[in-house]
C-alpha cells in the first residue's frame, strides 16, 4: 500500500496524534523563553520533549504499519534513545547548577 492509498480516518488519526505531538514539544519550548529561573526552565522542555516525541513516535509507528500491511516497531528504537537520554541530561544539568549555585552561596537554592 502506498501512502496515497491511506484510508482518510486512518490519515487524519496520524496528523491529529502528529500535530498534538508537535504542539507539545512547542509548549516546551515556549516555556524555556518564558519561565525565569534556571530550576524551572529545565523543567519544561524536558516534559516537552519527552510527552511530544511519544506522540510523534506513536504516529510514525501507525502510518508504517498500515502503509506496509505489518507491525513497523523500527521507530520505537528512536523513542527509546530518547527516553532514556533526555531525562539523564536533565539530572546532570540540574545536579551541575545545583553545585554551582551551592558553591557561589546563591539562597534561591532547592533544599538538600
Amino acid at each position: 500500500m502506498s501512502p496515497s492509498d491511506l484510508p482518510l480516518w486512518a490519515a487524519w488519526t496520524i496528523v491529529a496524534v502528529t500535530v498534538f505531538g508537535s504542539l507539545l514539544a512547542l509548549i516546551g519550548s515556549v516555556g524555556l523563553v518564558v519561565l525565569k529561573r534556571f530550576y524551572e526552565r529545565v523543567h519544561a522542555p524536558t516534559l516537552g520533549a519527552t510527552l511530544g516525541m511519544a506522540l510523534i513516535v506513536a504516529a510514525s509507528v501507525a502510518f508504517w504499519s498500515l502503509t506496509e500491511g505489518r507491525l513497523a516497531l523500527r521507530d520505537l528504537l528512536i523513542g527509546v534513545f530518547l527516553t532514556v537520554t533526555t531525562p539523564v541530561t536533565l539530572i546532570l544539568l540540574a545536579r551541575a547548577a545545583v553545585y554551582r549555585d551551592r558553591v557561589e552561596g546563591d539562597g534561591h537554592i532547592p533544599p538538600e
